[in-house]
């Protein structure tokens, strides 16, 4: 008989249409959960847990030393689980519901400034070779869009509109959207996709692909993200994401409306986008400090 909780994750699956890395992570949570309950409250059925329950689980998380970040995120799968059993009638009550997790600290997010962003983007490539183009390619898109990795792999050649100035991109839930693109990205984009079916063969669908015309795969983009961004001493991290964030504060560094910044990123609601008006603030501060006669005094 299939559990509540493989119930769940396939209502995540095939209703909600979450992404296979979310459904790991709700599945590990909620699993977590259960063998908790069991080790400590054998004779307590998962619809039956209280409010009670759930603290002593946090608390044991805590004790474990997991960072808050890493508490409140099981407690938010915990959440959306009873939340699904109410749903369903497979409860009345949600343990959860006044249970708060611990408070974390948000950190501003890395980013690459423009005068390096620059440097990276016209400097000649040590080669003229496919891999080369490719590489330069991907580091505009990043930059000049702000999508995330999963969104860059999976886009194909149809997702492009070289005439209309636009790509579609496929984002977490299936959602989709349409990002505009600028004149620069639009003649990179025509160089690479005209050396590609020049000299790759036996293509996929997908714009990126490897030398043997293969899709992308997360960590090959990684390493390509870290090899372009580690001759920035200053920088403290070279992922992908850091490319989302560079996007998205250059973007408000220079005026753009906070919706309209969080609709290009794909976010949900507008409390994931604010975390750039920090890094904006910031940016703002050492502008007055610079500028204001009276202001270092």
């Amino acid at each position: 008989m299939m559990t509540l909780i493989e119930k769940y994750i396939r209502y995540l699956r095939y209703e909600k249409n979450y992404s296979s890395h979310t459904e790991i992570s709700y599945s590990k949570d909620l699993y977590q959960f259960s063998d908790f309950l069991r080790a400590h409250y054998p004779e307590t059925d998962i619809k039956e847990v209280d409010s009670d329950i759930i603290r002593t689980w946090v608390i044991e998380l805590m004790s474990e030393k997991l960072s808050p970040r890493s508490v409140n995120r099981k407690l938010s799968s915990l959440k959306s689980f009873y939340k699904y059993l109410i749903r369903i009638g497979e409860s009345t009550n949600n343990p959860t519901k006044r249970i708060t997790g611990p408070k974390t600290s948000k950190p501003i997010p890395s980013f690459v400034n423009n005068k390096d962003m620059d440097k990276i983007l016209d400097e000649e490539p040590l080669d003229s070779s496919f891999e080369s183009l490719r590489d330069h390619t991907i580091i505009s898109l990043f930059y000049e869009t702000g999508i995330r990795r999963a969104e860059l792999i999976s886009l194909k050649d149809t997702d492009i509109d070289l005439e209309a100035g636009t790509i579609q991109v496929t984002g977490k839930r299936n959602k989709q959207r349409i990002i505009p693109i600028g004149n620069n990205l639009k003649i990179t984009l025509n160089i690479y996709i005209t050396t590609k079916k020049k000299e790759i063969e036996n293509l996929s669908d997908f714009l990126f692909v490897r030398e043997d015309g293969q899709q992308l795969y997360p960590m090959l983009v990684h390493r390509i993200i870290t090899k372009n961004l580690s001759s920035i001493s200053m920088l403290s991290k070279t992922s992908p994401h850091v490319l989302r964030h560079t996007f998205a504060t250059s973007m408000l560094n220079n005026g753009a409306d906070i919706n309209a910044v969080k609709e290009l990123l794909g976010h949900s609601s507008l409390a994931a986008t604010e975390v750039y008006t920090h890094t904006s603030f910031e940016e703002l501060k050492k502008i007055y400090n610079k500028a204001h006669p009276r202001a270092e005094k």
